[in-house]
C-alpha cells in the first residue's frame, strides 16, 4: 500500500506547536509526515530545545517517503514577522491561517491523505477572521461541509458534540430535531466507515439535569431528543438515551460503548479530558477530508522549555494514518 501522506499544521508559532512537531520528528512513522512552516522558526526552536533535528525541505509534488527519526520534513512558508517564543503577535495571524489553508487545500486536492492540526490561539486569529470560533467551524467553511461534528477520543472513551463553540445560553435553541438527528447520523456513519466499527453502540446524553426528569426540569428530552432516538432506533441504530450526564459517564453505561453524544461542549469534554488529557485527540467528523488534532492549547508558558508533551500529537498522527488505511 502507498504510504499515507499526513500534512501537519503546527498552529500558533509562539506556542508549543513547533516544539511538539520537533518532538514527534524524533521518531519514525509508517507514513510521509510533512509539516508546514518557517524553516528559521523550527531551526531556532530546535536549537533552544537542544534537539539535533535535520530539517528537510519538501514539496507536495515529491513522491511519498517514509518519515525518518531525526528528520523534520517541512514545506517552507515564511512568518509574517519574527516570532518571539511565548509571546503572541497578531501580525502572524495571517501566517497561521495561510498554513492551515495550504494544508486543507492539499487534502482537498488529493496531495495529502489527512490533516493533523496543532494548537491555535483563537484570540489572535480574530484579527483576520472576526467571527473565528475554532478549527472545526473554519475547516467546515473551507471545505463547504454543511455540518462538522467535533469528537474527542482517548483510550476507552469517545465523546461527540451536538453543539460546539457557543455560549451556554445559546445551546438550548440549537438542540433541535434536525441538529440532533444530523449529528447522530454523521457520528454513526463515520464510526462505521472511518473507524471500522460495525453497528456502533452510542449513548446519548440529555440536555437538562436528570435528563429532564419527565419534563419537570426541561422538555427538550421529551420534545426533541426522544423522538430522534426512537426514529433512529427504528432504522436499526444501536443507541441508548437520553441518559443523565452525571451518571452516563460511569462504567455500567460505558462498558461496550463506542461513543457518547453530548449536547454541548462542557457537558462531555471535561470528563474525557480528566480521563485522558495529553493522551486524547480531536477528530472532526462530517468533513470531506480526514482531520485529527491535539486535545490541548498553545501552552505559551511551556514553549521552548522542553516540557511540552507531544503524545497527543503523536496519537493524532497515528489515528490519521489508521483512518487513511481503514
Amino acid at each position: 500500500m502507498t504510504l499515507p501522506r499526513i500534512i501537519l499544521s503546527p498552529g500558533e508559532p509562539s506556542g508549543i506547536g513547533p516544539d511538539i512537531c520537533l518532538a514527534a520528528a524524533q521518531q519514525s512513522f509508517e507514513a510521509d509526515i510533512i509539516s508546514i512552516g518557517d524553516p528559521d522558526l523550527f531551526s531556532q526552536r530546535a536549537e533552544a530545545l537542544g534537539l539535533n533535528i535535520k530539517i528537510r525541505s519538501r514539496s507536495l509534488n515529491d513522491a511519498p517517503r517514509r518519515s525518518e527519526a531525526g528528520v523534520l520534513n517541512l514545506l517552507p512558508i515564511k512568518l509574517s514577522t519574527p516570532c518571539i517564543t511565548g509571546q503572541l503577535n497578531a501580525d502572524n495571524a495571517q501566517y497561521v491561517l495561510d498554513v492551515l489553508d495550504i494544508a486543507t487545500n492539499a487534502c482537498l486536492n488529493k496531495q495529502a491523505d489527512a490533516l493533523v492540526t496543532g494548537p491555535i490561539q483563537k484570540s489572535i486569529l480574530t484579527h483576520r477572521v472576526p467571527n473565528f470560533t475554532g478549527h472545526t467551524e473554519y475547516l467546515a467553511d473551507k471545505t463547504q461541509a454543511p455540518l462538522p461534528v467535533m469528537m474527542l477520543a482517548t483510550e476507552g472513551l469517545r465523546v461527540a458534540l451536538v453543539t460546539t463553540h457557543m455560549p451556554l445560553k445559546d445551546v438550548p435553541s440549537h438542540i433541535t430535531k434536525d441538529n440532533v438527528a444530523q449529528v447522530l447520523d454523521i457520528l454513526h456513519h463515520d464510526l462505521t466507515h472511518q473507524f471500522g466499527i460495525d453497528n456502533p453502540r452510542i449513548l446519548i446524553a440529555g440536555l437538562n439535569p436528570h435528563a429532564g426528569e419527565d419534563g419537570h426540569l426541561g422538555r427538550e428530552e421529551i420534545e426533541v431528543i426522544i423522538p430522534v432516538i426512537k426514529s433512529r432506533q427504528a432504522q436499526g441504530m444501536n443507541i441508548v438515551g437520553p441518559l443523565p450526564a452525571d451518571t452516563l459517564f460511569t462504567e455500567q453505561y460505558l462498558k461496550d460503548t463506542d461513543a457518547v453524544l453530548a449536547m454541548y461542549h462542557d457537558q462531555g469534554l471535561p470528563v474525557l479530558k480528566y480521563k485522558g488529557f495529553g493522551n486524547a485527540i480531536n477528530v472532526t467528523l462530517g468533513l470531506p477530508i480526514i482531520r485529527t488534532s491535539v486535545d490541548h492549547g498553545t501552552a505559551l508558558s511551556l514553549a521552548g522549555s522542553g516540557k511540552a508533551n507531544a503524545q497527543s500529537l503523536i496519537l493524532a498522527i497515528e489515528t490519521a494514518c489508521d483512518i487513511v488505511r481503514a
